[in-house]
């Protein structure tokens, strides 16, 4: 009998992780993901909870209790994938749901490290402070670093370093560095278009303020409405791509609902490689 894949398996235990509190559907039939103003919203959400098998029946948390929920349960969901790929992505790896909202905590990391030192100078000057703005805080929902690495290890095969090359390598933990950050991943258990906007703006600040290699900038949502999707998927230049919590099952729900208009928009998004299932997330990440 031919194994069940892993990651198959994965994507099961982090639907029955959603349905179990966060992904829930009320008394009068709405799915806790849907916008209960709109009719489409409310249709497409409960075929795919009912694809998903929803059972759970309960009022929608409020949005930050179901958001803090959707990035735990999609955190766990990148640990447990990701770092079974150590075949094919090396390296000693950290994952974990930022709580506390630092607004420096990606300066914790070697390619922003030096915002540390900017947020000092912003503090003791007014006039600094005023031209920065906010632009360079970035507060992602998920991170994944990974630590540097000793020279036993780079020279595990053979010598390939010593004391006299490669002397500002960041991979390297001889020359000092913090953790290397990964991956920036942003959790939207909806998109409305303020969020579809700090999505792009938290990504867009990754990218000016960085130094050194850019991380992934990705999106996780549970949005059911392909217009709303497309929202923040189309587009290229700041987010690496959106990855749909259960894009088969939205896929199925339109066609079960003959919606033939956010079918075609749907499949804009998926051919152009904008929107993808969270089970691919793990091996674009691997990248």
């Amino acid at each position: 009998m031919e194994k069940i894949a892993r990651f198959l398996t994965a994507r099961q235990r982090f639907h029955a992780a959603l349905l179990e509190a966060t992904l829930t559907i009320n008394n009068d039939g709405v799915v806790s993901n849907a916008d209960s103003g709109n009719r489409a919203s409310k249709l497409i959400a409960r075929g795919i909870a009912s694809l998903l098998q929803a059972e759970t029946y309960g009022e929608r948390a409020a949005g930050q209790t179901s958001g803090n929920q959707f990035e735990g349960i999609c955190a766990d969901f990148v640990r447990h994938t990701f770092l079974s790929l150590d075949h094919l992505r090396p390296g000693e790896w950290d994952i974990h749901q930022v709580t506390g909202r630092n607004r420096l905590e990606i300066a914790r990391y070697e390619q922003y490290s030096h915002l540390v030192a900017l947020d000092r100078a912003a503090s003791n000057n007014p006039e600094l402070a005023a031209a920065l703005g906010s632009d360079y805080t970035i507060t992602p929902d998920i991170v994944v670093s990974r630590k540097t690495v000793d020279d036993a290890a780079i020279n595990y095969a053979e010598r390939l370093v010593d004391e006299g090359v490669s002397t500002l390598a960041s991979l390297r933990q001889r020359n000092g560095g913090a953790s290397l950050l990964h991956a920036s991943i942003s959790c939207k258990w909806t998109i409305r278009s303020d969020r579809a906007q700090n999505a792009r703006s938290e990504a867009l600040n990754l990218i000016r303020n960085r130094k050194g290699r850019l991380p992934h900038v990705v999106v996780v949502t549970a949005e059911p409405t392909p217009s709303r999707l497309a929202s923040i998927a189309l587009g290229t230049g700041d987010i690496d791509c959106v990855y749909h919590f259960a894009l088969y099952e939205l896929q199925q729900t339109l066609r079960d609902l003959d919606m033939t208009d956010a079918q075609d928009l749907l499949a804009v998004m998926v051919d152009g490689k904008r929107l993808k299932d969270i089970s691919d997330l793990p091996l674009d990440l691997a990248i």
